[in-house]
């Protein structure tokens, strides 16, 4: 049996590009052997798309856009070959692509809907649970929509920061005081995000993370563990057991994540029966309420004096470097790496098939 070509996207043009090579390092170097031949595509920081000759130098640190690779692009449209290289040198096509894209431009819907025009499968969510996942302002509004727990917030636009500033902090603090936790709205992996105690750090935190996006979401700081926990699956999603992070920083920064290395991943967490099955069901719920597809990791914050559970966001195309909690989960769980990535292939041929049952015609 020939063996299916598994395009791994990765790069792109945003914040988390190094972690985006980070992670398809991973998912390209695991997968099955046996069952998969993985094409690595490769997009730079200038949104240009290569196929990566070797891709073990670009894992290593080389640039995605160097003349050693070759120039392609995605057609938007279902024709034979729509996997094209701008050279004219004939190309293998995936049969299904992994798009390991963290934050705007991969992790947003976009790139998802231009593999929905290409009618290739994917792994990951499509393009409503992407967008709705990437922004945590819609996300958090559909949350309460669904009636899970979320703590206090407030938006921000960049424009309001650069025009008045101080009439921006003066809202934060009426509305919920400090600490409180300053992040993009569109951006994950911790990036420009900043905890401030007061109005000179907040000031700060506001203009580091207007480099990074447009639209900014203030939240209020609790003193809480923070759990995560990954599911996994189409329309019958499964949560894995929940794991606790022990930052090395004040918190779970950027520098925590993917650099220090001090960080302590607690898996399974320690919980009572009722705080792990609470955490699990909260976890498929976020997963169904954003109509989220293949895999998430559903992060949440469990109040230290209280107890009180709270959901703090979704992330659809979560970390897959060696230290990343959403393989790790899982293989706590009893699905070994190298076996999540075969399921997540495999859901994503499922939800292709799913899509083509519907008409497009009422004849």
């Amino acid at each position: 049996m020939s063996r299916l070509k598994v395009g791994v996207l990765f790069g792109g043009c945003s914040g988390e590009h190094e972690v985006s090579i980070m992670s398809a390092a991973s998912v390209y170097k695991n997968l099955d052997p046996q069952r998969y031949d993985p094409m690595a595509i490769g997009i730079s920081k200038k949104g240009h798309w290569f196929l990566i000759k070797d891709p073990r130098r670009v894992f290593d640190g080389g640039a995605i856009d160097a003349d050693e690779n070759i120039p392609v692009t995605l057609l938007g449209q279902p024709v034979e070959k729509p996997f094209v290289s701008l050279e004219g040198i004939p190309q293998d096509q995936p049969d299904v692509i992994f798009p390991v894209l963290h934050g705007p431009y991969g992790e947003d819907g976009t790139i998802q809907g231009l593999l929905d025009l290409a009618g290739i499968p994917y792994v990951g969510a499509g393009v409503l649970a992407s967008s709705v996942g990437m922004d945590k302002e819609m996300m958090k509004k559909v949350f309460r929509q669904a009636g899970l727990p979320v703590v206090n917030d407030v938006t921000v636009m960049r424009y309001s920061v650069e025009n008045d500033i101080g009439a921006v902090i003066d809202n934060i603090v009426n509305g919920i005081g400090y600490p409180c936790f300053v992040k993009p709205a569109n951006l994950g992996s911790s990036v420009g995000i900043s905890k401030a105690e007061n109005s000179k750090e907040l000031k700060k935190a506001l203009l580091e993370a207007s480099m990074f996006d447009s639209k900014l979401v203030v939240e209020e700081g609790v003193d809480a563990r923070e759990i995560e926990c990954s599911v996994l699956g189409n329309n019958f999603p499964k949560a894995s057991l929940p794991g606790e992070i022990i930052p090395s920083a004040d918190f779970y920064d950027y520098n925590a994540k993917y650099i220090s290395g001090d960080s302590r991943l607690i898996i399974p967490a320690s919980l009572t029966e009722g705080q792990r099955k609470e955490i699990q069901d909260l976890a498929i719920k976020v997963f169904k309420a954003i109509d989220c597809s293949g895999l998430g990791r559903v992060d949440f914050f469990i109040l230290k004096d209280s107890g009180e559970i709270y959901v703090n966001e979704i992330n659809t195309m979560p970390g897959f470097t060696k230290i990343s909690m959403y393989p790790k989960l899982w293989e706590e769980t009893g699905l070994p790496y190298g076996e999540l990535l075969t399921k997540l292939v495999e859901l994503a041929f499922e939800r292709n098939a799913d899509r083509k049952r519907n008409r497009i015609s009422h004849q």
